[in-house]
């Protein structure tokens, strides 16, 4: 089992590569940084947290755009993945947004995960043109479109929201293709979708049965022929021994840690505490400090 942290990003505290730099030092495997283009102030969409309009932070009305923010970490490091938990990929124009996160992958030697969302905020995705009851349509569009401009020599899509003729596209990801998890809570629609278009499931905070919902994930993804078993990546909130322990039996394979947007000054002692205890849990589990 590996460990990451997550960085929800804004215009205070550390910078992402600051944080980027700190967290590879101590050997954490990933870092992960959130998306939001903008916040409605009137909004019909429930937060998922709160049940109501009202919002758990207000960094998500100063959120970083991703990519700009991973890019900074690229290069400041050179082996901790780059990755998103989550962006919303069907807030941009899918070819360039494919551009974007090849481009990236490249520059970095292929270190960028991309962690979608279907994206619970349906006036933010209205604002972008996306019918609220077609989230999952889109972004599985935008998925296969990107894939193609990715793995194709001469690249062409034609769907409902997504359309293009063969083109030409370069570069393409270090590794043929970007890695593509998915944030959403542990339903069985939601399985069902990672099983045909993903690589893996991002935990969400309501998630309190991991273990079991990881056990259903699996079952989906054989009937979908799938082979292997998706990555799975659980959001922690304080390590502890136990819960770790039965994760890593229940096939969890990644834990990522939230880290709190202070400044530069304090978050280096913050991530000595989280890797101290977690080297005692998990002997091994973090890489050699770079």
């Amino acid at each position: 089992m590996r460990f990451g942290i997550v960085l929800f990003t804004s215009d205070r505290g550390i910078t992402p590569a600051d944080a980027a730099r700190a967290a590879e030092e101590r050997g954490f495997h990933s870092f992960y940084v959130p998306e939001h283009t903008h916040i409605p102030v009137k909004r019909e969409a429930p937060h998922p947290g709160t049940g109501d309009e009202t919002l758990p932070d207000d960094r998500y009305l100063r959120t970083l755009d991703p990519w700009v923010a991973l890019a900074g970490a690229a290069a400041v490091t050179s082996c901790i993945e780059l990755a998103t938990a989550v962006s919303l990929p069907v807030e941009h124009d899918p070819i360039t947004l494919a551009k974007t996160i090849a481009s990236l992958d490249h520059l970095s030697g292929g270190r960028v995960t991309l962690g979608c969302g279907f994206g619970w905020n349906t006036d933010e995705l209205a604002d972008h043109g996306v019918p609220p009851g077609k989230r999952r349509t889109v972004l599985r569009e935008y998925l296969e479109a990107m894939r193609a401009l990715w793995g194709q020599e001469q690249a062409s899509y034609e769907g409902e929201y997504v359309r293009f003729g063969p083109s030409w596209a370069w570069p393409k990801p270090a590794r043929g293709t970007v890695p593509v998890l998915i944030g959403a809570a542990g339903t069985d629609k939601t399985f069902a979708w990672i099983a045909r278009s993903a690589d893996g499931w991002i935990t969400t905070p309501r998630d309190n049965d991991v273990v079991d919902r990881v056990v259903r994930l699996r079952e989906l993804w054989a009937e979908a022929g799938r082979e292997g078993s998706p990555r799975v990546v659980a959001l922690g909130t304080r390590p502890d021994p136990g819960t770790l322990e039965t994760w890593a039996a229940g096939g969890v394979t990644d834990v990522v840690y939230g880290l709190p947007d202070r400044d530069v000054a304090e978050i280096p002692g913050y991530l000595d505490r989280l890797s101290g205890k977690l080297a005692t849990m998990v002997p091994g589990a973090l890489g050699v400090p770079v």
